[in-house]
């Protein structure tokens, strides 16, 4: 098992390997496995980056991102200037369907709406969450899909033995309607994270409730 400081070695090397980010403006803290990155990027795609090259390192048990964006100047817009670029990324997205609106706020940009695919909620994140002046990206939109409980477990299950087979014997999944509930243990960050995929990759599932713990 990692000491903190190995563990914060590890992260900060991630982050100044990843060109999309700026690694000597943020910090890393860490205690118990549990990470909490500090600091402030010019841009909300940097801080994006940041967290997730972070979830990439093994060891790390929990996440806590204080990171404040700082837009410079050539990065600014003005809040009608995002929503009608933002409404264009959405629209000129093929896999984003007409029922997610947004709203922005001092550059932060609320998506909210239905959408019966959960890649299809990914997808408009992603298209907005680049663009020039968003310091933050809040996603409401709720996945609505039309398929039973029993479906839905087994299509869990089926995409845990799929992408983490190993994982897959040792978890319990519970089902409500269509939230999934995943408890269990997992060794690393990254087969949580893969679970949680796989999980969220099924047909039918509008939310995941990730209560699975890393014990290496």
């Amino acid at each position: 098992m990692k000491t903190d400081a190995q563990l914060q070695k590890d992260i900060l090397a991630e982050l100044a390997w990843d060109p999309a980010i700026n690694a000597t403006e943020v910090g890393v803290i860490v205690k118990n496995g549990v990470v909490t990155l500090t600091g402030h990027l010019t841009n909300y795609s940097e801080k994006y980056a940041a967290e997730r090259a972070t979830r990439r390192v093994s060891g790390v048990k929990a996440l806590a991102v204080e990171i404040e964006v700082r837009l410079s100047p050539s990065y600014k817009r003005s809040d009608s200037d995002i929503a009608a670029a933002a409404k264009r990324a959405l629209e000129w997205n093929v896999t984003v369907p007409d029922t997610i609106q947004l709203k922005v706020e001092d550059g932060w940009i609320t998506l909210s709406g239905e959408a019966e695919w959960d890649y299809q909620r990914k997808a408009a994140e992603r298209a907005v969450r680049d663009l020039f002046g968003v310091v933050g990206v809040t996603d409401l939109v709720k996945v609505k899909p039309n398929v039973s409980p029993s479906d839905i477990q087994k299509g869990v299950h089926d995409a845990l033995v799929r992408q983490a087979e190993r994982e897959a014997s040792q978890l319990q999944i519970k089902v409500d309607g269509s939230v999934v509930t995943l408890r269990g243990k997992v060794h690393s960050w990254t087969e949580l994270r893969a679970a949680q995929s796989a999980a969220w990759a099924a047909p039918g599932v509008s939310s995941v409730v990730n209560e699975l713990t890393v014990a290496p």
